[in-house]
């Protein structure tokens, strides 16, 4: 059973019941976060949370989390041990809610309850009711296991573990202690925390997780990396996730912009294919391959079925695939890996997924004098598609050695950046990230006066879908293809190779625009 749990964390009595109804909208199981509360709320809050246990069905989960282990504020284990004998009469009998309790407290009333404190061992701590729980925020700790153990000794029913993950190889560790809980019967919820812990969030239930944790919305997540109760349910389908579900999913550094996630689920939805596609935030991409997807290596037991690679991985990737296709190989960069039986191949649909919108617009490429902005791999893959239709590339990049270097590679002419002119070119293209959601968003390679005699402006950027590169083109004149119709088009691809099938272009094309915000 897949079991999603919201926090609720508000810091006034007033605003708990609304929050919490909010809540029952999308949660199997509701966390109190009680430590969001004023200290003078909290005091006065038995009335409210007596409350909240009758108006609603879900399970709930009272927690009152102290600052070390991830609280809104510092609270002492002795006014926790305190909190808790007071309002001990919380959990009745005809409801199966939970305390949250953390490590530190749980060995200590474990050990006043074998000194044979009779009020402290039944009265306060029901240990079938109890979650013992511990966090750390800065990383994976290096005596992970020795911590479970710790935890394990303790007589509670459910074992909670959240760690600060900063590489998709962090989840390792996470899934390994899930799969020792079920071979020893213990019931447990792992997570590992930031964006390169996602994928625990995802799967983490198919693979013997008790709950997930998934917010109302954005604004309200409670810890890195957490998703909306509604992505996990609408976008990841969590409910249909198994041991046998394919997995195919996006590796890269950052990847929590990319709308592909939305993209790629929705055309598997619709296909009733029992897959999903998750992003996994990867350092260190020649130890994920070996470690997460060769499957002679792999430390993990899932059905990879592929992966679409992006920046900054595409051509480091190369080394650890078993076969590659020409196209990938002339580009020298891979966006697209899939699992072939022991083996791993390579194929680059960033090519095809470039061209496929400009020919629409140009019957004939031949001759077409383009100008590529960016030396990097989305550029590399840009020149060769030019090349291979006749047409004339000439590539301008910031850095000069990089430049050069491509040009002379694929035998095109380069030209630097700074003052350039784009006047002989009917085509100019951005490849390069300027214009990307957040730091780069309102960064442009091109100004509209450098595009003002150009007939045709190309971004391969797609988040947002307006970028200041394409506003400044329209309002000089140009015509505009937005990044969007290349995500699509290398999207159908990439979904052909790992299932076979077609996709169904217009659901892909509606996800993509709910996700930018475009309905």
């Amino acid at each position: 059973m897949t079991r999603i749990c919201v926090p609720v964390c508000v810091s006034r009595l007033s605003e708990l019941a609304d929050a919490v109804r909010a809540a029952a909208n999308v949660a199997d199981v509701i966390e109190l976060r009680l430590d969001y509360l004023t200290e003078v709320d909290l005091s006065h809050a038995g009335e409210a949370i007596a409350n909240v246990l009758k108006a609603v069905d879900q399970q709930i989960i009272l927690t009152l989390r102290p600052a070390e282990y991830g609280g809104a504020r510092a609270i002492s284990a002795q006014d926790r041990l305190h909190f808790r004998l007071q309002n001990s009469g919380y959990l009745k009998s005809d409801r199966n809610d939970l305390w949250d309790l953390e490590l530190d407290l749980a060995l200590l009333l474990q050990k006043r309850a074998g000194e044979g404190n009779d009020v402290v061992g039944t009265n306060l701590c029901d240990w079938d009711r109890t979650i013992c729980s511990y966090h750390d925020f800065v990383g994976v700790p290096a005596d992970l296991e020795k911590i479970y153990e710790s935890m394990a000794q303790t007589e509670s029913r459910i074992l909670k573990l959240a760690v600060q993950a900063d590489d998709a190889l962090d989840c390792l560790s996470i899934f390994q202690l899930l799969d020792r809980a079920q071979h020893e019967g213990r019931e447990m919820i792992a997570i590992a925390m930031g964006q390169a812990g996602v994928m625990t969030r995802i799967l983490g239930p198919s693979r013997g997780s008790f709950l997930t944790y998934g917010s109302v919305d954005d604004e309200s997540a409670t810890a890195p990396g957490q998703l909306t109760a509604c992505e996990l349910r609408d976008v990841y389908r969590i409910d249909n996730i198994d041991r046998q579900t394919q997995i195919t999913g996006l590796i890269g550094r950052p990847v929590a912009h990319s709308i592909s996630p939305h993209i790629h689920n929705a055309a598997l939805a619709k296909a009733n294919f029992n897959a999903v596609f998750i992003p996994l935030e990867v350092q260190d991409v020649n130890a994920f391959i070996k470690r997460m997807v060769r499957p002679s290596s792999r430390e993990i037991d899932w059905e990879l079925r592929g992966l679409s690679v992006t920046a900054p991985h595409k051509s480091a990737v190369i080394g650890g695939l078993n076969w590659i296709d020409a196209a990938a190989r002339e580009i020298g960069a891979v966006n697209t890996i899939v699992v072939e039986g022991d083996e791993l191949h390579g194929y680059n649909t960033d090519a095809i997924g470039f061209i496929t919108p400009l020919k629409q617009r140009q019957q004939s490429l031949a001759g077409l004098r383009c100008a590529v902005i960016g030396a990097g791999g989305a550029a590399r893959a840009v020149v060769w598609a030019l090349k291979a239709e006749g047409a004339i590339a000439t590539v301008f990049a910031r850095d000069e050695a990089k430049a050069e270097m491509l040009a002379q590679q694929f035998g095109v002419a380069y030209k630097p950046l700074s003052n350039a002119t784009f006047r002989d070119a009917d085509v100019v293209i951005n490849a390069t990230p300027l214009g990307t959601r957040g730091k780069a968003e309102h960064e442009t390679p091109a100004t509209r006066e450098q595009l003002g005699e150009v007939r045709l402006a190309y971004d391969l950027v797609y988040n947002p879908f307006e970028t200041r590169f394409l506003s400044d083109a329209r309002a000089a004149g140009c015509e505009t293809i937005a990044g969007l119709e290349m995500l699509m088009a290398q999207a159908v691809e990439q979904f052909k190779l790992w299932t076979g099938k077609h996709p169904n272009v217009e659901v892909m094309r509606a996800a993509a625009k709910r996700r930018l915000g475009m309905n």
